[in-house]
């Protein structure tokens, strides 16, 4: 995971209160419910684009919806804790 947030944007698909209670650093914040009418922003982004939210659910809804509207480099970071754990640690080299 290391080797892919190197180069990756950050998604976190969680609420704005969310967000604003902690992020990881450098993320963009796009909520679960706004990816639909978002579209056009994310494919903008620098890909690969890596989705976390809170427990790694929405963010690999994120990643299905990213997918099927073809940004093939979209991957489900997992929860936050978990993708900061991954991220600080040899643990998340993979």
């Amino acid at each position: 995971m290391n080797n892919i947030l190197k180069d990756a944007t950050l998604l976190d698909v969680r609420t704005p209160e969310e967000f604003s209670g902690g992020h990881y650093p450098g993320a963009v914040n796009i909520p679960l419910a706004e990816i639909q009418h978002r579209l056009e922003e994310v494919k903008a982004m620098k890909q690969p684009i890596v989705a976390y939210c809170r427990s790694g659910h929405r963010s690999g809804t994120a990643v299905s919806i990213l997918q099927h509207v073809g940004i093939a480099e979209a991957y489900n970071g997992g929860g936050l804790s978990e993708l900061l754990y991954k991220t600080t640690t040899d643990a998340g080299i993979y």
